[in-house]
């Protein structure tokens, strides 16, 4: 079994970027990519200084190529489990092989569940949106309608106000509105239309509209909708560390804030994380001073009575609709 001082799981931009950090810390460093970015549906990463628009597979080859240059080590493959060994962790790829580490560092992301409606996955990536500081320059004075998912679908319609002054709010299978929110949308010109959505109208491979329940079209160009967020960590069930729902509704997280106790758990403190995996703006920070307090090879944890620590890299507590905060870097998150 090979073993490694860190193994990180998902190779994305946030799994790189810790990488990085490691192998210039000249860290023994392996990262395992199943090859399923969030993000690949995307035109383009948004929001990264001096690499404003890049192609999302772009970035991870340039990403790779800049940890191998310090001697990481990349393999692709789906990690299907993780477990306590000893002073460390074994990992355990599809297809049988294991890997040892003394550190794990997990980035596996999210993935989106989006509502039951005819037509929308057919879109998502292209005309059907989820976050407006991801995609909403794109899609700037277009007809937009906001999807309604849940409460938050009022906040996140007043964002996509800021962007085009024809915005509908579909109300779907919500409850009604209240007086608060109705006053909100009515006070910046957002149409609210009831009713259940019954699909999304294409023509010319072009969304055209939104078709309710009632037989209705409603012309509209564009669609954002607020996904529910699931943390891609069925793998850490062995560690004790299973996702829970967020109390913000929009997915789910696995609570982090406090030294967890029990055997394989997380060992130190990290913010609370509204779904699993893939922040980039701290993270990149907090990854180098975990890389710091790695200690050299020939003095285990064990020996000093401290217990192997599993980080987990995940997205921060939510300001943006796809759970990013201010600052970070949009790496256009689509499943």
């Amino acid at each position: 079994m090979s073993e490694y001082e860190v193994v990180v799981i998902g190779g994305g931009a946030a799994g790189l970027s810790g990488a990085l950090m490691l192998a210039r810390s000249r860290r023994r460093v392996l990262v395992i990519d199943a090859g399923q970015p969030r993000n690949a549906p995307a035109d383009g990463v948004h929001g990264l200084l001096g690499r404003e628009g890049i192609p999302p597979l772009e970035l991870v080859a340039r990403g790779r190529d800049e940890v191998r240059g310090y001697g990481g080590e990349i393999v692709g493959g789906e990690v299907t489990g993780a477990r306590r060994d000893g002073d460390g962790f074994a990992v355990e790829l599809a297809g049988g092989d294991h890997v040892r580490a003394r550190r794990l560092l997990v980035t596996t992301g999210l993935s989106d569940e989006l509502p039951d409606v005819p037509g929308l996955r057919e879109r998502w990536g292209r005309d059907l949106v989820h976050c407006p500081y991801c995609h909403g320059w794109e899609v700037r004075d277009e007809p937009i309608g906001v999807l309604a998912t849940g409460p938050a679908s009022v906040h996140h319609a007043l964002l996509f106000r800021q962007l085009t002054g024809d915005l509908m709010f579909f109300q779907h299978r919500q409850p009604d509105l209240g007086d608060e929110p109705a006053e909100q949308l009515a006070a910046r010109g957002v149409t609210v239309v009831t009713g259940e959505v019954a699909g999304i109208e294409v023509t010319g491979d072009a969304i055209s509209g939104v078709r309710l329940a009632s037989g209705s079209l409603i012309p509209r160009r564009v669609i954002a909708v607020a996904t529910r967020m699931v943390a891609r960590a069925g793998f850490l069930a062995e560690l004790g560390l299973k996702p829970v729902p967020h109390p913000s509704g929009m997915g789910e997280h696995i609570p982090a804030d406090r030294p967890h106790r029990g055997p394989g758990r997380l060992g130190g403190r990290q913010r609370d994380r509204p779904v699993g995996a893939g922040r980039l703006g701290r993270g990149g920070r907090r990854t180098r001073r975990r890389a710091d307090q790695l200690r050299p090879r020939g003095g285990g944890d064990a020996a000093r009575g401290r217990r192997p620590l599993a980080l987990t890299h995940a997205n921060a507590r939510r300001s943006f609709p796809c759970g990013k905060r201010i600052p970070a870097i949009c790496t256009g998150g689509f499943p």
